[in-house]
């Protein structure tokens, strides 16, 4: 039986299996078996008690996507240390703060990102000879974390503010991988790809769903769009985890996917953000045999909510299906009252510790009786079905009238030429804010900014309409792969304000 968060690997599963591919080096990668990474996870261990490191004490990890990060995650938790990955995208002083936030007393980092940790932490380079030399090759007893034990901390995108540092226990998350057996009881034969940076949930998730089921993943040093498409031909993967984003950058490189076979891959799942019905078709016709279907979580509630259930097939487009055992969620509408739209609250075995030295931000969004309050707009169907619309937080006000851009969003993407929109606000003088929309085209398609204008105003009121739209080839990506709001912010400002408008 798994105890710990960082001993996944199946003794009685065969260890020669192929358990991981690094394309670090796209072209030169390198091959891990279940075995390799088990005993290099436990030589990483005796590296760090080597050190004189105990129990308790956190343990940073700063770099890219990479073999060895894989190695340094679950060693640190193996040896009953708390896992702290980073992203090091953050500015340089919001990276400080993080360290001293969680008392690092190590940081594992690459040569490029070694530069970016102060001089106050420790440093233990993951690569070349000084990698080697930390490795202390043999057995390693996984300590047995007692209940409630935090087994990593993962800061949070601090879009908001500075970062807060989630803390996850080990049972919370041992849950959140067991929970994906419902469905069926072996995946070994499924190879999943991992793109999104090791620093978030989705990536985090799923590299340990693929060494716990004893199936194998491809790991990409970040998301390259043509190099995805690449190693899903190559290494024939089967699992494809992403965000509507990437996958609306994936179906234009026509070409690219013409050159594999697309119909190796049977599971898309997008998440993270609301996808359009014309993003779902054009996934399915790229990926003819796939079942394709969004996904949900958030760090501090779990990364896996909802889905599908015995006798309920998923309908058509972003639904995401029914609670899965052991959650339980509710919708909370501004007057706090239960309803069918509104913020949705869960309680879930994956429900997070709490902030780390933040109380008072805790009981904020946990309640006494573990309700965790999501942030997240959700409505629910006449059966019973979840849908993602947005974010609360993305909420702004245009002359006294709140404004969700998920709203708007689903409106505007509900015209056939449009495969993706993001509406944000910009200042305006009268109304305080108004919306302004970004958006992609489907392929060889045509639409004027007044038609879209106009197709909003004909279904929705007025205040909600987009003042000034902006086609673009792709929406930006944020570090964690998710739709960068706060860059398409600053670029509507500087365009509406050299538009005059």
């Amino acid at each position: 039986m798994r105890n710990n968060l960082g001993k996944l690997t199946d003794p009685a599963k065969n260890p020669d299996a192929l358990c991981l591919i690094d394309c670090l080096d796209f072209d030169h990668p390198r091959f891990y078996s279940h075995g390799d990474i088990d005993r290099l996870a436990d030589a990483c261990a005796r590296g760090l008690r080597n050190l004189g490191l105990k129990q308790g004490d956190t343990i940073a990890i700063m770099s890219i996507n990479r073999a060895e990060y894989i190695v340094a995650y679950f060693a640190i938790m193996r040896a009953g240390m708390i896992a702290v990955p980073i992203n090091y995208k953050l500015a340089p002083e919001t990276i400080e703060l993080v360290l001293k936030d969680c008392a690092a007393k190590l940081v594992f980092a690459d040569r490029e990102r070694r530069k970016l940790v102060p001089s106050f932490v420790p440093v233990q380079n993951i690569e070349g000879e000084d990698w080697d030399r930390f490795l202390d090759p043999g057995p390693f007893e996984a300590v047995v974390p007692a209940p409630n034990t935090c087994a990593k901390i993962l800061y949070t995108s601090g879009s908001t503010g500075v970062p807060k540092g989630v803390q996850l226990s080990h049972e919370s998350q041992l849950w959140a991988l067991k929970v994906r057996f419902l469905a069926r009881s072996s995946f070994e034969d499924e190879r999943l790809i991992v793109a999104a940076p090791l620093f978030h949930m989705n990536a985090l998730i799923s590299a340990k769903f693929a060494v716990t089921a004893h199936a194998s993943f491809v790991l990409m040093p970040q998301f390259d769009t043509k190099h995805f498409i690449q190693a899903l031909g190559k290494y024939e993967v089967t699992w494809i985890t992403s965000v509507p984003t990437m996958m609306a950058m994936v179906i234009r490189e026509t070409e690219a996917l013409a050159a594999i076979d697309t119909t190796k891959v049977r599971y898309v799942r997008m998440g993270s953000a609301p996808a359009t019905e014309q993003l779902y078709e054009a996934v399915r016709r790229a990926f003819p045999n796939a079942a394709v279907a969004g996904g949900y979580g958030t760090t501090e509630g779990g990364p896996t909510v909802f889905g599908p259930v015995p006798g309920r097939m998923l309908p058509n487009g972003n639904a995401l299906g029914w609670p899965l055992p052991g959650v339980e969620v509710r919708i909370v509408n501004a007057r706090g009252e239960d309803a069918d739209e509104g913020e949705l609250w869960m309680r879930t075995p994956a429900n997070m510790i709490g902030y780390l030295n933040l109380p008072e931000k805790t009981r904020e969004v946990l309640t006494d009786d573990n309700w965790y309050k999501s942030g997240d707009t959700f409505r629910r169907d006449a059966d019973g079905c979840y849908y993602f619309i947005g974010r609360v937080d993305d909420m702004f006000n245009c002359g006294g009238e709140n404004i969700y851009p998920g709203e708007v969003e689903k409106i505007i993407e509900q015209i056939p030429e449009v495969m993706q929109s993001c509406v944000v606000p910009v200042p305006d003088e009268i109304k305080g804010e108004k919306p302004v929309a970004f958006v992609v085209l489907r392929e060889g398609t045509r639409i004027t900014e007044q038609a879209i204008k106009e197709y909003v105003l004909a279904r929705a009121p007025a205040y909600q309409h987009p003042r000034q739209v902006f086609f673009v080839d792709t929406l930006p990506l944020a570090a964690t792969n998710k739709v960068d709001r706060g860059l398409l912010r600053k670029l509507a400002r500087e365009r509406v304000s050299r538009s005059g408008a």
